[in-house]
């Protein structure tokens, strides 16, 4: 009798311990349980957390978030990442960078993804991207298509719209290298790193 007592509470807690780790990674990822909408940022905190991130002045980042606040809103989250890319033609670009969204734990993201137009040279960069509509970080992990202009020679800035289904993210990119073109491609963001674009 008491072994079975002894072997039902060793169950129980151990299905008790499950469900309380279950809970505690829930959170990071899924939508919210009551169907409540992502808290947006606003035009200032995001202006000075760009500027620092990416060392241009808070004029400078100003000008391209306040574009980007009159065509889309107030973005739900933003990522803040490096990236290298290379064309001739047909191009790469991969990314690494942190998803923030508030009330949730920062998050790993990987972006890589093929490109083909009149396009030529390479450029190394940091990325600041505000992200629409996103509600939970996991629906960022898909491939979004865009069309991209650089113009780089030593240095430049530039932002341009990705989109998929009802969320729109809006790259920053404050560039070093030579880079002159335009072109259309799209990028796949994921968990971990992928060496294969596609």
């Amino acid at each position: 009798m008491d072994r079975r007592l002894l072997v039902l509470a060793s169950l129980a807690a151990l299905m008790s311990g499950q469900a309380v780790a279950q809970t505690a990674s829930t959170p990071a990822t899924a939508p919210p349980a009551n169907g409540a909408k992502a808290s947006t940022y606003d035009e200032d905190e995001l202006i000075h957390r760009a500027s620092d991130f990416m060392g241009v002045t808070a004029e400078t980042a100003g000008g391209i978030i306040e574009k980007t606040f009159k065509d889309q809103g107030r973005p739900t989250a933003y990522i803040a990442g490096e990236e290298g890319s290379a064309a001739f033609v047909a191009g790469v670009r991969y990314g690494k960078g942190l998803l923030y969204m508030k009330g949730r734990p920062a998050m790993t993201v990987y972006w890589q993804g093929p490109s083909v137009g009149f396009d030529a040279g390479g450029n190394g960069s940091r990325v600041f991207v505000l992200c629409y509509n996103l509600q939970y970080p996991d629906a960022v992990f898909r491939r979004f298509p865009g069309v991209d202009g650089s113009a780089y020679f030593i240095g430049g800035l530039g932002v341009n719209y990705q989109r998929a289904d009802d969320i729109t993210l809006a790259p920053i990119r404050a560039g070093v290298g030579f880079r002159l073109g335009a072109n259309v491609g799209y990028l796949s963001y994921s968990r971990h790193r992928n060496i294969i674009p596609f």
